[in-house]
Protein backbone atom coordinates (compact mmCIF):
# COMPACT_ATOMS: atom_id res chain seq x y z
CA UNK A 1 0.00 0.00 0.00
CA UNK A 2 1.55 3.24 -1.13
CA UNK A 3 -1.35 5.67 -0.68
CA UNK A 4 -3.89 6.11 2.11
CA UNK A 5 -6.63 8.74 2.02
CA UNK A 6 -9.61 9.59 4.20
CA UNK A 7 -12.17 12.37 3.94
CA UNK A 8 -14.66 13.71 6.44
CA UNK A 9 -17.48 16.18 5.95
CA UNK A 10 -17.55 19.03 8.46
CA UNK A 11 -20.46 21.34 9.23
CA UNK A 12 -18.41 24.53 9.00
CA UNK A 13 -17.04 26.99 6.51
CA UNK A 14 -13.69 25.92 4.97
CA UNK A 15 -11.93 28.87 6.59
CA UNK A 16 -12.78 27.48 10.05
CA UNK A 17 -11.56 23.99 9.10
CA UNK A 18 -8.37 25.47 7.66
CA UNK A 19 -7.77 27.53 10.80
CA UNK A 20 -7.77 24.38 12.94
CA UNK A 21 -5.93 22.18 10.43
CA UNK A 22 -3.12 24.67 9.83
CA UNK A 23 -2.54 25.50 13.52
CA UNK A 24 0.03 22.71 13.71
CA UNK A 25 1.23 23.15 17.28
CA UNK A 26 -2.31 22.74 18.62
CA UNK A 27 -2.96 19.35 16.98
CA UNK A 28 -2.37 17.48 20.27
CA UNK A 29 -5.45 19.28 21.64
CA UNK A 30 -7.76 17.54 19.16
CA UNK A 31 -6.09 14.29 18.13
CA UNK A 32 -4.56 11.54 20.23
CA UNK A 33 -2.33 10.56 17.30
CA UNK A 34 -0.02 13.52 17.90
CA UNK A 35 1.84 14.02 21.18
CA UNK A 36 3.52 17.26 20.08
CA UNK A 37 4.42 19.36 17.07
CA UNK A 38 7.23 21.85 17.51
CA UNK A 39 8.31 24.33 14.88
CA UNK A 40 12.07 24.22 14.47
CA UNK A 41 12.39 27.84 13.32
CA UNK A 42 10.85 31.22 14.04
CA UNK A 43 8.72 33.21 11.66
CA UNK A 44 5.78 32.20 9.51
CA UNK A 45 5.20 28.62 8.46
CA UNK A 46 6.25 28.57 4.81
CA UNK A 47 7.62 25.99 2.39
CA UNK A 48 10.92 24.82 3.84
CA UNK A 49 9.68 25.12 7.44
CA UNK A 50 10.65 22.13 9.57
CA UNK A 51 8.43 20.68 12.26
CA UNK A 52 9.36 18.02 14.81
CA UNK A 53 6.39 15.69 15.23
CA UNK A 54 6.04 13.17 18.05
CA UNK A 55 3.40 10.46 17.71
CA UNK A 56 2.55 7.38 19.75
CA UNK A 57 4.22 4.18 18.46
CA UNK A 58 6.49 6.15 16.09
CA UNK A 59 9.93 7.68 16.53
CA UNK A 60 10.11 11.50 16.57
CA UNK A 61 10.24 12.72 12.98
CA UNK A 62 11.14 15.94 11.22
CA UNK A 63 8.57 16.87 8.59
CA UNK A 64 9.39 19.59 6.06
CA UNK A 65 6.60 21.69 4.64
CA UNK A 66 6.98 21.53 0.86
CA UNK A 67 3.79 23.25 -0.27
CA UNK A 68 1.12 25.39 1.32
CA UNK A 69 -1.89 26.88 -0.42
CA UNK A 70 -3.34 29.15 2.25
CA UNK A 71 -6.93 28.22 2.97
CA UNK A 72 -6.76 25.03 0.87
CA UNK A 73 -4.06 22.50 1.65
CA UNK A 74 -0.51 21.78 2.63
CA UNK A 75 2.02 19.05 1.95
CA UNK A 76 4.81 18.02 4.25
CA UNK A 77 7.39 15.28 3.76
CA UNK A 78 9.43 13.04 6.02
CA UNK A 79 12.51 11.39 4.54
CA UNK A 80 14.48 8.37 5.66
CA UNK A 81 16.84 5.87 4.04
CA UNK A 82 14.96 4.43 1.05
CA UNK A 83 11.68 6.18 1.84
CA UNK A 84 9.82 9.46 1.51
CA UNK A 85 6.42 9.90 3.12
CA UNK A 86 4.25 12.73 1.83
CA UNK A 87 1.25 13.91 3.84
CA UNK A 88 -1.28 16.15 2.11
CA UNK A 89 -4.04 17.62 4.23
CA UNK A 90 -6.64 19.95 2.82
CA UNK A 91 -10.16 21.33 2.83
CA UNK A 92 -12.69 22.16 0.14
CA UNK A 93 -16.10 23.82 0.21
CA UNK A 94 -19.14 21.62 -0.37
CA UNK A 95 -21.71 24.40 -0.26
CA UNK A 96 -24.39 25.14 2.32
CA UNK A 97 -21.64 26.12 4.77
CA UNK A 98 -20.11 22.66 4.87
CA UNK A 99 -16.62 21.46 3.99
CA UNK A 100 -14.75 18.28 3.21
CA UNK A 101 -11.38 17.71 4.88
CA UNK A 102 -9.11 15.18 3.19
CA UNK A 103 -6.06 13.70 4.86
CA UNK A 104 -3.65 11.48 2.95
CA UNK A 105 -0.29 9.74 3.13
CA UNK A 106 1.80 8.60 0.19
CA UNK A 107 4.85 6.35 0.51
CA UNK A 108 7.59 6.64 -2.10
CA UNK A 109 11.10 5.31 -2.56
CA UNK A 110 12.76 1.91 -2.59
CA UNK A 111 11.21 0.92 0.76
CA UNK A 112 8.01 2.94 0.39
CA UNK A 113 5.77 0.06 -0.68
CA UNK A 114 7.06 -2.28 2.03
CA UNK A 115 6.84 0.24 4.86
CA UNK A 116 3.47 1.42 3.58
CA UNK A 117 2.13 -2.14 3.75
CA UNK A 118 3.67 -2.85 7.15
CA UNK A 119 2.20 0.29 8.70
CA UNK A 120 -1.06 0.45 6.71
CA UNK A 121 -3.43 -0.52 9.54
CA UNK A 122 -1.86 1.91 11.99
CA UNK A 123 -1.77 4.74 9.43
CA UNK A 124 -5.38 4.15 8.40
CA UNK A 125 -6.40 4.21 12.06
CA UNK A 126 -4.36 7.36 12.75
CA UNK A 127 -5.86 9.20 9.77
CA UNK A 128 -9.37 8.18 10.87
CA UNK A 129 -8.71 9.44 14.41
CA UNK A 130 -7.29 12.69 13.04
CA UNK A 131 -10.28 13.21 10.72
CA UNK A 132 -12.75 12.55 13.56
CA UNK A 133 -10.82 14.82 15.92
CA UNK A 134 -10.67 17.62 13.34
CA UNK A 135 -14.41 17.36 12.71
CA UNK A 136 -15.12 17.36 16.44
CA UNK A 137 -12.81 20.32 17.13
CA UNK A 138 -14.29 22.43 14.34
CA UNK A 139 -17.94 21.57 14.99
CA UNK A 140 -17.84 21.47 18.80
CA UNK A 141 -14.82 23.52 19.75
CA UNK A 142 -13.05 20.79 21.69
CA UNK A 143 -10.88 17.81 20.80
CA UNK A 144 -11.56 14.12 20.46
CA UNK A 145 -9.64 11.64 22.54
CA UNK A 146 -9.82 8.46 20.50
CA UNK A 147 -7.36 5.65 20.91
Amino acid sequence: MRHIKISVDVRAHPSRVWAVLSDFERWPEWTSTVTSIKRMSDGPVVPGSRLLIRQPKLPPAVWVLTEIREGWDFVWVNRGPGIKVFARHGVQALGDGTSRATLSLEFQGLLGGLIGRLTARMNERYLAIEAAGLKNRVENGWGASAG
